[in-house]
């Protein structure tokens, strides 16, 4: 039995580190995917994770099976397809922030369906997380999304999604339609202010959060270096975030989301648990990559304490 799965797609990551003195441009190979990201956060602050996913039977796939099994993350529900490769991308950086290649076409996890949902594994949970991403691989990925969120509702597991809207992948249409029915099934939701401005059509906080108040009754709206919105139906509160020197932002919304989940199963009130998730997310900005900087527990009360 884990405290929260994990529902997407693992990707390694090649990540761009600063121009050498001779010009080149070098990539450190990691790892990344949203979902996975946010079950390594989880397991760092001290929850017990696990990922619902499929991998392709290659090294990417093994490397994700390694880091899983050092990280404490259960793997019981991931599904080796011997048909289709594991998904990969690139991270560039530049004066807009950072950027991304994908190649994931015909990934195995975006082969997923329904049939392939581990239905028990969810009854035995406390939360299950999925995020945009796990909608908008392919049709029957989506597809899979629903039928676990179902699957979740109906046992009374909590549900929790992140809208990471990525247009690369759908039109924003749809993007938003079947983002927003999930969002409409889930306990918790977490968009970000730029997810959410394209979402909705809306620029401002306050208007986003009432929108997504009619969809879900917990709303935390991210908003960057700014910090969080915390909404209720009852109230609103802002937590301010933490001013660091940040380096690469790539996985620091899915360490939020894994931390903050983290916290509310070890019992923590919303607002402390957002507070926690702040500094674990600023903390992960530090480094290059999505996995290697997220912080472990320590760290993260080391500068809440500051």
């Amino acid at each position: 039995m884990v405290d929260i799965l994990c529902l997407g797609e693992p990707m390694l990551e090649y990540n761009q580190q600063p121009t050498t003195p001779d010009g080149r441009s070098l990539y450190l190979e990691g790892h990344g995917g949203d979902a996975s990201n946010a079950a390594i956060a989880a397991a760092r602050s001290g929850a017990r994770a696990g990922m619902l996913a499929h991998l392709g039977d290659d090294r990417p796939g093994q490397a994700f099976r390694d880091l899983w099994a050092a990280e404490g993350v259960d793997a019981g529900s991931v599904r080796t397809d011997p048909d289709a490769p594991t998904g990969i991308y690139f991270v560039s950086h530049g004066p807009q922030g950072h950027d991304f290649t994908f190649y994931r076409r015909g990934s195995a996890a975006s082969r997923m369906a329904p049939r392939d949902v581990p239905e028990d594994a969810i009854r035995q949970a406390r939360f299950l997380h999925l995020s945009g991403i796990s909608l908008g691989i392919s049709d029957s990925a989506c597809d899979a999304a629903f039928h676990a969120i179902a699957v979740a509702r109906q046992a009374g597991v909590r549900v929790s999604l992140d809208t990471n809207l990525r247009l690369r992948l759908w039109p924003l249409a749809r993007a938003a339609a079947c983002i927003h029915a999930a969002v409409a099934m889930a306990d918790i939701a977490f968009p970000s202010f730029d997810d959410a401005k394209a979402l909705t059509g809306l620029d401002q906080p306050e208007a986003i959060a009432d929108f997504y108040l009619r969809l879900c009754p917990l709303v935390l709206l991210k908003l960057g270096a700014d910090g969080v919105m915390v909404a209720t139906r009852n109230g609103r509160q802002h937590i301010p975030g933490f001013v660091v020197q940040a380096v690469d932002a790539t996985g620091a919304g899915d360490t939020f989301a894994g931390a903050l989940l983290a916290r509310l199963a070890a019992g923590d009130a919303v607002a402390d648990a957002a507070r926690y998730a702040n500094a674990a997310a600023a903390l992960s900005t530090l480094g290059y990559g999505a996995v290697a900087p997220i912080p472990r527990e320590a760290a993260v009360r080391t500068l809440l304490s500051r």
